[in-house]
């Protein structure tokens, strides 16, 4: 590609996902799985997946490829819109994946992350100005340090939109970013003894003329930006088969509807309908939502 829609920077992994019969097993019992793959993962590989489907160029970076990791990777996105040609593979290195044990509402998460991190190779690349100059706009994890700041810094410097998620109220991240995506997980790990949600929401629309998403799962939601204050969105209800990356979809939503020019009420209603519709899939990255899915969805609440 020598311009593309996206640029996307974060996390890639090869998720092992595996769909169990019944409800996840209490310990010391026994648990049916249904169904098992390795497909791409990660936030940034889930959100390619998506984006691709909905009709758009991709480009991806972040972290290194492993000997054990980049033939899904290659093999997957060979077909597809998604440039991974900006990737790095050390074949000296197994590769970062994560194993995932789903039921009908929940998913539970194993990797090796800790030791990814405590490990004193940095192993991800830094962000490609190149990239971003080819982009329209550009998906932003800030998992990566300095290297993130620096995509922010990157962005703001050329003036590219960007789209973040589960970013500190005060980095820079947050503050130049047009999108900032929070998750309930985010939230239990980083501001454990915050109990009023609404007065942390302030916080982050005081530091960002961005719009800020507070997102709880299939339960109502506040959004809203620094002019507007803030305002509550009802998620879809649909049958849901699997939750696994129904977060990274919701994302992707709104990194196309930045991409759209959507208004903040278009973008949480589009988001939304894409995270509903992965959650009627599995293994999402082999059913992605297509734009027909997702308005087909919208329609139904009019």
């Amino acid at each position: 590609m020598t311009k593309f829609d996206v640029y996307l920077y974060g996390m890639i992994l090869a998720t092992n996902s595996f769909l169990l019969k019944n409800e996840y097993p209490e310990a010391d019992t026994y648990g049916e799985i249904k169904e098992k793959y390795k497909l791409p993962g990660g936030e940034t590989g889930t959100c390619a997946t998506i984006l691709e489907s909905l009709g758009c160029t991709v480009k991806i970076d972040g972290n290194h490829m492993g000997k054990n990791v980049f033939p899904t990777i290659q093999k997957f996105y060979r077909d597809k819109n998604v440039d991974i040609s900006s990737l790095t593979f050390d074949d000296n290195y197994d590769g970062l994946e994560d194993y995932v044990i789903i039921d009908k509402y929940t998913r539970t998460p194993f990797g090796t992350f800790q030791s990814y991190y405590s490990d004193p190779v940095k192993r991800w690349n830094k962000p490609s100005l190149t990239d971003i100059k080819k982009a329209e706009i550009v998906g932003l994890d800030p998992y990566f340090g300095e290297e993130s700041e620096m995509a922010a810094e990157l962005c703001k410097n050329e003036n590219k939109k960007y789209v973040t998620i589960d970013c500190r109220y005060d980095s820079i991240i947050h503050k130049n970013s047009s999108v900032n995506i929070l998750s309930g997980e985010f939230f239990s790990s980083v501001y454990p003894d915050i109990k009023d949600y609404e007065q942390l929401f302030y916080k982050y629309i005081e530091n960002s003329d961005g719009l800020v998403i507070f997102t709880k799962g299939s339960k109502e939601f506040i959004y809203g930006r620094k002019t507007t204050g803030i305002k509550t969105y009802v998620p879809y209800k649909v049958n849901t088969v699997s939750t696994l990356g129904a977060g990274d979809t919701f994302k992707a939503g709104c990194v196309y509807a930045l991409l759209k020019n959507m208004t903040d009420e278009e973008t949480v209603s589009f988001a939304s309908a894409c995270a509903a519709v992965a959650c009627t899939r599995f293994p999402l990255p082999l059913n992605p939502p297509k734009l027909d899915d997702v308005i087909q969805l919208q329609k139904s609440r009019t």
